[in-house]
Formats: C-alpha cells, sequence, structure tokens
C-alpha cells in the first residue's frame, strides 16, 4: 500500500482569515484533519465534508491525547495512504511541538511537508498596536516559553543573559506568571517597565491588560487573566496608545454569521472584515445547474423570437451564458433584443460580457422591473426569464397580465450544500451559547436552508428561541417577509438593495446599538 502524506500546517494566530494561502489550499484537500485547541474551529469551514476529524486539542492540565500518542496517530493514518494534515496553532516550529511530530515521521519514513503559519508571538502585539521592534525603544526581541518541559530538572532559560532593554516576547506564561516576573526583576529589569497580557488575540473577545512589571501576577489576577494569552514586556507597549488599530475599528468585536453560497460569500465577508467584524462563513446554499437543459436549450435555439431578456441575478446570468456559449452562440444573436437587469451587480455581470443593458430598475427587486415596464408598451411581446428553478411568480405573472408572452426558463438551482457535520454543531453552538451578534441572510433560501442545517425549521418557537439574542440583518423585503413568517423582526435592511449597502446598514447599526 502506498503511503501517504503529513502537512504540519500552522493555523495562524486565530482569526482564520490569518492562516497562509498555501495552508488552507491543504486543508481544503485533506484526507484526515488532526487538529489542536489553538486551531480555530472556523477553518473547518473549508474542510471537504467526507474528510475525517480527529481533535487532539491539550489545555493546561487536560490532555485530551498526550503528545507521544498523537505522533504515533500521525503515522498511522499515513500508513493507511492518507492525505493527513496537522492543524497547528500559530506556527508548527514555534513551541508548537512540530520537530517532535516531524522527527517522529522522518523515524517512520513518512513523507511530510512543514506549512509555516503566523505565529502568534508577532500577529497578537501587531493586533493589539504594538511593535516588537522600534528603532528608540528596542532594537531585540526575546521569545521565551511560559510553559517548559516539566521533566525537566532545571529551567532551559538563561534568565541572567536575556538582555532586559529589549522587547520579551512570553507565550503560556500565565500559569507561572509570578514566576516569570521574579526572574527578571533578579536579573535586572526595572520594576517600571510596562508590560501587556493580550488574551484571544486577533479575535472579537481580544482584551488587553496593562501595567507595570511589578504588579504583572497581581494585576492579572485581578482581571481574572486566562489563557491563551501572550505577555509582552518592554518600552515597546507605551506605543500602543499611538498605534492601536483594531480596537478602534467599527465593527471590532462583533460576530457576524454569513449564510451566502460559498463562491459569493468573499464579498461581504471582506467589507464587513475591513470594518472589523469577525465573520463566520456558514453557506447554507450551494449554486448548481438544472436537471435538464432542455427548456434553456430550446430558448437558446429560438433566441430571435424574443423580445426582452430580463435577467434577475448573477447567477442567472452566468449559467444562461455559459449554455448560450457551450451551444456555439455568442452575443451577435442577440441583435435587437433588449437586456433588463434586476440590480447593479447583475447588470455588471452582464457588462462584463460586453452587452449592453437597457434598463435598471430604481428599486432592485421584481417590484422595481415591473414598475419600469408598467410605462412601456409590451403586449404580444416576447420575455424571456432565465432564473433560479424555484423563484417567485410575481413578475411573471405580471408580465402576462399586462399582455406579455413569458418564458420562465430555470438555468440554476439552490440545493443544500455538503457541511461538515462537526462545523454544523460548532455554529450550533454559538448560537446556543448567544456568541453570534448578527446573522446576514441575502435570499429566502439563504435562511431557510439554515433552518434546516440547524434542525429547527419545523418548530416556530425553537426558531424565535434559537435566534433570540442576535440581530438578523438581510438584504431586502423578499427576504425580510419570509423571516418575518416565522416571527421574527428584521432589524437590518438597507434602502438599496446591495451588498455594500447592507454593509453599511450593518455598521451604522452597531455604532448606534453596540456602542
Amino acid at each position: 500500500m502506498n503511503k501517504g502524506k503529513v502537512y504540519l500546517v500552522g493555523a495562524g494566530p486565530g482569526d482564520p482569515a490569518l492562516i497562509t494561502v498555501k495552508g488552507r489550499q491543504i486543508l481544503e484537500n485533506a484526507d484526515v484533519v488532526v487538529y489542536d485547541n489553538l486551531a480555530t474551529p472556523l477553518l473547518l469551514a473549508c474542510v471537504n465534508h467526507q474528510a475525517k476529524l480527529i481533535y487532539v486539542g491539550k489545555k493546561s492540565g487536560k490532555h485530551t491525547m498526550d503528545q507521544a500518542s498523537i505522533s504515533k496517530l500521525l503515522v498511522e493514518l499515513a500508513k493507511e495512504g492518507l492525505n493527513v494534515v496537522r492543524l497547528k496553532g500559530g506556527d508548527p516550529f514555534i513551541f508548537g511541538r512540530g520537530g517532535e511530530e516531524a522527527q517522529t515521521l522522518f523515524e517512520h519514513n513518512i513523507e511530510f511537508e512543514i506549512i509555516p503559519g503566523v505565529t502568534s508571538a508577532a500577529a497578537v502585539p501587531a493586533y493589539a498596536g504594538i511593535p516588537l521592534t522600534h528603532r528608540q525603544y528596542a532594537s531585540i526581541v526575546t521569545f521565551l516559553t511560559g510553559h517548559e518541559d516539566p521533566k525537566k530538572v532545571d529551567s532551559g532559560i538563561p534568565w541572567s543573559r536575556i538582555p532586559v532593554s529589549g522587547t520579551i516576547v512570553i507565550l503560556m506564561g500565565v500559569a507561572n506568571i509570578r514566576k516569570i516576573k521574579e526572574r527578571l526583576l533578579e536579573n535586572g529589569m526595572s520594576y517600571k517597565t510596562p508590560f501587556a497580557i493580550i488574551c484571544n488575540g486577533t479575535l472579537p473577545d481580544q482584551d488587553i491588560v496593562e501595567g507595570k512589571l511589578i504588579e504583572m501576577d497581581i494585576i492579572a489576577k485581578k482581571r481574572g487573566v486566562k489563557p491563551p494569552a501572550i505577555i509582552i514586556i518592554g518600552n515597546v507597549v507605551n506605543l500602543r496608545k499611538e498605534l492601536l488599530w483594531f480596537e478602534k475599528k467599527p465593527l471590532f468585536g462583533k460576530r457576524i454569521l454569513i449564510t451566502r453560497p460559498r463562491e459569493q460569500i468573499d464579498e461581504i465577508m471582506s467589507l464587513l472584515t475591513d470594518m472589523g467584524a469577525f465573520c463566520i462563513p456558514f453557506s447554507t446554499i450551494s449554486i448548481v445547474p438544472p436537471d435538464k437543459w432542455d427548456l434553456c436549450d430550446s430558448a437558446i435555439a429560438n433566441i430571435k423570437n424574443y423580445n426582452w431578456i430580463i435577467f434577475t441575478s448573477k447567477n442567472g446570468v452566468k449559467f444562461f451564458f455559459s449554455r448560450f456559449h457551450e451551444l456555439g452562440n455568442d452575443i451577435r444573436d442577440l441583435k435587437g433584443i433588449k437586456i433588463g437587469a434586476i440590480g447593479p451587480k447583475t447588470a455588471q455581470a452582464l457588462k462584463d460580457m460586453y452587452i449592453n443593458i437597457n434598463f435598471v430598475p430604481k428599486e432592485y427587486r421584481a417590484e422595481g422591473i415591473v414598475s419600469y415596464i408598467s410605462n412601456i408598451e409590451i403586449k404580444g411581446k416576447r420575455f424571456l426569464l432565465p432564473r433560479a428553478e424555484k423563484a417567485r411568480d410575481y413578475l411573471p405573472t405580471k408580465l402576462e397580465q399586462m399582455g406579455a408572452e413569458v418564458d420562465i426558463v430555470p438555468v440554476y438551482k439552490n440545493v443544500l450544500p455538503n457541511i461538515h457535520g462537526d462545523y454544523i454543531e460548532y455554529v450550533k453552538k454559538m448560537f446556543l451559547n448567544k456568541d453570534i451578534h448578527i446573522a446576514v441572510f441575502t435570499s429566502p433560501s439563504t435562511f431557510q436552508n439554515f433552518l434546516k442545517l440547524m434542525n429547527i425549521d419545523e418548530d416556530i418557537e425553537k426558531i424565535r428561541d434559537f435566534l433570540n439574542g442576535t440581530k438578523i440583518a438581510c438584504i431586502g423585503p423578499v427576504t425580510g417577509n419570509v423571516i418575518e413568517k416565522t416571527g421574527l423582526s428584521i432589524n437590518i435592511m438597507p434602502e438599496r438593495y446591495t451588498v455594500s449597502n447592507l454593509v453599511d446598514s450593518i455598521v451604522k447599526d452597531c455604532k448606534k446599538y453596540f456602542a
């Protein structure tokens, strides 16, 4: 049997966006993922739903699996011919025991690869506005572990040789914070030296405790500091007052669930993340081609018979023209046909194909299209509506009432996506713990499928209780009407139904209510 391969992947400091591009690509193609406590569960969103997940997290005093057993597990999985990802918080080789695991793989002749990660030792201070070096304050940095191998008789840290004039970064030091303070004071560091303890760095609940070295353990105890935390000691801590940036963002500390399809989720996540939000991707629909193309193929074969083609989504544009070109057609075959788009994003998708648009309504929904067309004589005109397999009948019904002939052509359908069960449970737990501040829905299907995935779609009381305490944001009234039928209230909805306006509305609401 061919042996598999083990990838030791650094997950980054906490924020899932800080994993490297290569790390994410390898994670997406894994057969099995062995992950620890500091590797954020949000990264499981990009794991193949068929991949096996094995949690081997270790917290102080509580180990799911000891280190020897973890290393042995990696060898056994590789011998089964699997692509194994060992997902580790931060960087595998910086206080991450990745070196020990790699040694075991080498001893058993298992192929492995190291995918470096953004170490929390550098990233967390940066998110707290603390530069580890600065020409006026520190030209040297010392990285220490505050939790050495308990089998050691003496400390392996040369405390007397640590440059006390530079910056000291201590990982896993909370449990031994008093000893650390005493060692530094004994070896010449000024008791006035500023310190910062950064808890849950790069995450929504990032919290910073500051003070002078002499009181470091006392202040930490008073504030109830718990791991995961990083201790920074040195004069660079004083720069935080000037360089603070992360906590100033308008959506800092807000956890926002995004339910858009995976191929469309990046746009809104990017905008919200730029505003400081911590986004939880949870794509509740997948966009796939229809089971049959017969209606679409017939319409394309007779395309010259139509007077109008109305597109009500970017997906309609994408799938229709993919089939249109696949059958050997090009834009010359649209000569004389008027084209309508429901909104600016749909219009842009058409413009990207060098197709001129005759109108975009002022109101970006079917009602807006009807309002525009009601001023035009359309009796006897033929309309083609390439759209989702299941959609509202409002537009075709109104067009027919005005005397038009309408052909509805399914060019795609919305289906439940394949999501790893562990990730579904993780999201469910966040709602049960009331950790989600805002849930964003951009279509009726995203909401309806969300309820199905949470297994609450048939119980109105469960829906209300489950979402109690979470603000509901939706892109427009069509989605809002579906949500309100469950008895929920819409907290956030933009006046113009676009993603950018939705994000603006979320920011405005947070400034008003979460300040």
